[in-house]
């Protein structure tokens, strides 16, 4: 690289190196170098990486025309790491290859593609430092694209630099990471430049001119004197964008080259894996001149070595957009006529689809077959791209509108919902179908969903069940799940009503009752003739999600995601808080194994919430911590109802309430009713705790009073609580008649804890009291005995019986604060003073050192897993679970795994 293309970059230059220190020094990071096309970000890199001979480069080029095929710029990135993928964990090698196309087995999910990239790049990272280069990255596939961002922000203490080079004002999926804006020249600086490349001296008025107009782009200024004429140099630049004169200037240097060595170039532009070999034979197909790369190496425009490689990006696109249509497609045509159909099918199909403007049915069926290996490799952007392209190449109008629904479906896999409703519109637009009609809105209502448009959702995927009854019966019972699941999610005011109407619908079950069936009957149960009839189908249903095998293929899958709540929300609706934690903790595992980070999210705020049940809130918050940082990692939104309930327990108004009035606020405008209901129940624990009863009555009457599946067990004991200390009894008697029903179809310990402690609100009977507290005892509800025991405590000292209210309050203090539920073991501390003892105000011990990652892995080491198990559950490198443990080990002054049992012991 020429000293003159580095002019003006020192600062850039010494940041760059700074990074390559740290890497030396153990320490991971990336960055963004962002700028308009020919600023100098590709020569930045290219001098960086000539100054570090003691680090591993591996490096890519997104390219425009390759955004359709996944995968297609990792491979690239990877290739150079191939002899290492042996040595990953067999389903991350598996999940590789899949990837890759190498193996013929379906990616389990993307994420996990993301932790064998991150393990594979860490394994090379081990002997020297690693840099990995993505220039123009924002032309990347977008699988590569995301694994890359996902590695990335997963990078600790691996040795790794990561730099991405992004085009200004396009975007790209690497939005949040630092950024290193690159500018044009000072003008001082590009004077000298442009200088230096000047053929002859022009007037300094010219010169000025010049560099304004180019505002320093060092590429302009370099390449733009090589293609002007005299008459040019003396008049100055033309009008026009920078980028597109920058591409004039490239073509004007194309057109004067031979015919065969433009086609040539035009090969290699086209044939985005820069493979001489199939260059060479699409030359030879096309019986090019014999000798045609001559005159390109002498033009400077592209290098033949091992990959071919163009001067900068826009001589691709220059030469690419200067060609025919006529041109392109004879060389798209050549290029998929030596493209090994076995080795590379989905490519050789692409070539074909790209090779023609009309329609052409083999074309368009080799796409499909393209889509569904695309789709079985992860690939849903591919897939949906292939499918959309073989749709416009159908000349059956029923194929074409079926094609266009499939690549919707596909579409809406990879998260591209607008795109996909638009192509729900030209499947509309087909011969009249009434089962394609129905999928069309069965797919509508799923993405009404998706976008947080859950009541439409609701209305849409019902509207759909009924069109699909008459033609498929099977999915329309699916469907009919998918509403009701929908309708639960939006619980608002006309949600009881789809409710009743999809389950009066919805057709009875086949005699072969899969799962989705059986919570289909439940559900319908429930909302036509009410809890007591529907709780034993409820409770069979139950058995059979406790004991269902999912397999891999299912995890990504809506209905998985739905049938998974549906199940959740149904143990917590029958009092069986055993089974709940089951299914959280089988949902957190399944989603771990397969790298299915989006409903891994779900699965810890589920599980998180379970575990502040049971009164383990340390457990609760380290699953709440990684939820964040998996939001972080994935840029997808934090969840976050685990943190809200955990802060409201813990009686942390502050945050507690901005999560709770940032959370309703957010519901209403999305139609989230379930969500803003959890929200309002929380409020009205964080109120409870706080003492503050009219505004916890309040919050939870507006939750119980929805009548919302699975919240009413846990409102009712806040409600009736609260209703108490108000002195409103009504509301507490109708506190204790739900109870009452519930229990009698439900008996089990946690319902007839809360029905003897309403009961002894209501009436202030001692034996209820007693009763509660000896239920609950049997449960793992810790929580709700320590508060059972405060409020017999409370009772006894308004009674006048000091004494044995001290025995039970104690007993709540002590527990409540070993849990941390601090404004609850305020109320009781309060209630001991007033008894005449005496009780310090402490903090509840815990292990402030450790932060919430370092704890689980501790407690992970503990257990025994090793470091690659931790990294592959938690989605980090073993390197930084190697760092997090050393850090950990100083903490705890101790020096090995085998002390953490007794150390963890020690800080409870």
């Amino acid at each position: 690289m020429e000293d003159r293309e580095l002019r003006g970059r020192q600062q850039e230059l010494a940041l760059l190196e700074d990074m390559l220190e740290a890497a030396r020094s153990g320490q991971s990071d990336s960055l963004v170098l962002r700028g308009e096309a020919g600023v100098g970000k590709t020569a930045l890199l290219d001098s960086l990486i000539a100054d570090a001979p003691d680090c591993d480069v591996a490096r890519t080029t997104g390219i425009e025309s390759e955004m359709e095929l996944a995968y297609a710029g990792l491979h690239q990135l990877c290739q150079r790491f191939a002899d290492r993928v042996d040595q990953l964990p067999p389903p991350q090698q598996q999940a590789l290859r899949s990837a890759f196309g190498l193996v013929t087995a379906p990616v389990s999910d993307r994420f996990l593609v993301g932790l064998a990239v991150l393990n594979l790049l860490s394994d090379a990272a081990s002997k020297q430092p690693l840099v990995c280069i993505v220039d123009d990255a924002q032309w990347l596939d977008r699988m590569s694209a995301r694994i890359l961002a996902f590695v990335a922000r997963r990078l600790a203490q691996e040795s790794i630099v990561m730099l991405f080079a992004v085009r200004d004002g396009i975007e790209h999926e690497f939005t949040g990471f630092p950024e290193l804006v690159l500018r044009g020249l000072e003008d001082t600086e590009a004077r000298a430049l442009l200088e230096s490349v000047l053929p002859t001296p022009v007037d300094p008025r010219v010169r000025d001119r010049i560099v304004a107009e180019t505002r320093g782009n060092p590429l302009a200024l370099l390449e733009l004197p090589r293609a002007w004429t005299a008459a040019e140099l003396a008049d100055g630049l033309s009008s026009g964008p920078l980028v597109s004169r920058i591409e004039d200037c490239f073509v004007r240097q194309i057109d004067e080259l031979p015919a065969d060595t433009r086609r040539l170039l035009l090969i290699a532009a086209a044939e985005p894996l820069g493979d001489p070999t199939l260059l060479w034979r699409a030359a030879e197909y096309l019986q090019l001149g014999a000798d045609p790369a001559a005159e390109a190496l002498e033009s400077g425009l592209v290098t033949l070595g091992q990959h071919v490689r163009f001067r900068h990006p826009l001589v691709r696109s220059a030469i690419y957009r200067r060609a025919t249509p006529h041109d392109r497609y004879a060389v798209h045509a050549a290029l998929a006529a030596v493209t090994d159909p076995d080795a590379d099918p989905d490519r050789r199909a692409w070539h074909r689809a790209q090779a023609t403007d009309r329609p052409d049915e083999d074309v368009a069926a080799e796409l499909e077959r393209s889509a569904v290996r695309a789709q079985a490799r992860g690939g849903f952007f591919a897939a949906s791209a292939f499918l959309e392209r073989a749709s416009t190449l159908t000349l059956d109008p029923g194929r074409r509108a079926g094609r266009a629904l499939s690549a919707a479906r596909a579409k809406r896999s990879a998260g591209a919902l607008e795109a996909a409703l638009k192509l729900l519109s030209d499947a509309d637009r087909g011969p009249t179908d009434p089962l394609r009609t129905a999928e069309v809105a069965q797919l509508r209502g799923e993405i009404a969903f998706d976008q947080g448009r859950a009541r439409e959702a609701a209305s849409t995927l019902l509207d759909a069940a009924r069109r699909l009854d008459p033609h498929d019966p099977a999915r329309a019972r699916m469907a009919y799940l998918e509403a009701m699941s929908a309708a639960i999610w939006a619980s608002g005011p006309d949600a009881p009503g789809i409710l009743s109407y999809a389950a009066a619908a919805a057709p009875r079950p086949v005699d072969s009752d899969p799962l989705p069936d059986r919570l289909l009957q439940a559900l319908a149960l429930r909302f036509t003739r009410g809890y007591p009839a529907a709780a034993p189908s409820l409770i069979e249903a139950l058995g059979r999600a406790r004991t269902r095998e999912v397999a891999t293929e299912d995890v990504g899958s809506w209905l998985w995601l739905a049938g998974n709540r549906v199940s959740g929300t149904i143990a917590i609706e029958v009092w069986d808080l055993g089974t709940a934690l089951e299914l959280a903790a089988r949902q957190e595992r399944i989603a771990r194994s397969t790298g299915a980070l989006v409903q891994l999210q779900f699965a810890l705020n589920f599980r998180s919430n379970l575990l502040c049940m049971t009164g383990d809130l340390d457990a609760a918050a380290r699953l709440v911590e990684e939820e964040h940082q998996l939001a972080a990692a994935t840029g997808n939104r934090e969840v976050g109802v685990g943190r809200m309930l955990l802060d409201a327990l813990r009686g942390e108004e502050a945050t507690a309430r901005r999560l709770i009035t940032t959370t309703i606020r957010e519901s209403a405008d999305s139609s989230q009713g379930r969500m803003a209901a959890f929200a309002t129940y929380a409020d009205a624990v964080l109120h409870n705790g706080l003492g503050r009863y009219e505004k916890a009555c309040d919050a939870a009457r507006r939750v119980f009073e929805q009548d919302i599946v699975g919240y009413g067990v846990l409102v009712v004991g806040e409600l009736a609580e609260a209703a108490s200390r108000t002195g409103d009894s009504k509301l507490v008697e109708t506190s204790l008649t739900w109870l009452s029903e519930r229990v009698a179809a439900t008996p089990t310990d946690w319902g007839r804890g809360l029905e003897a402690r309403v009961r002894a609100l209501l009436t202030g009977d001692e034996a209820s009291y007693q009763e509660s507290i000896d239920h609950l005892s049997r449960t793992e509800l810790r929580i709700e005995l320590a508060r059972s025991e405060l409020l017999y405590g409370e009772w006894l000292r308004r009674q006048g019986r000091r004494g044995e209210a001290r025995t039970h309050l104690r007993t709540a203090h002590e527990a409540l604060m070993q849990m941390g539920l601090q404004a609850f073991a305020d109320r009781a501390r309060h209630e001991l003073l007033a008894t005449g003892e005496t009780v310090r105000k402490r903090r509840p011990d815990t292990n402030n050192d450790l932060t919430a990652q370092e704890a689980q892995i501790a407690e992970m080491a503990r257990s025994g897993l090793t470091n690659s198990e931790i990294g592959a559950q938690l989605f980090i490198s073993p390197r930084t679970v190697e760092w997090h443990l050393r850090k950990t080990f100083s903490k705890l002054g101790i020096s090995s795994r085998r002390q953490l049992r007794t150390a963890l012991a020690g800080v409870g």
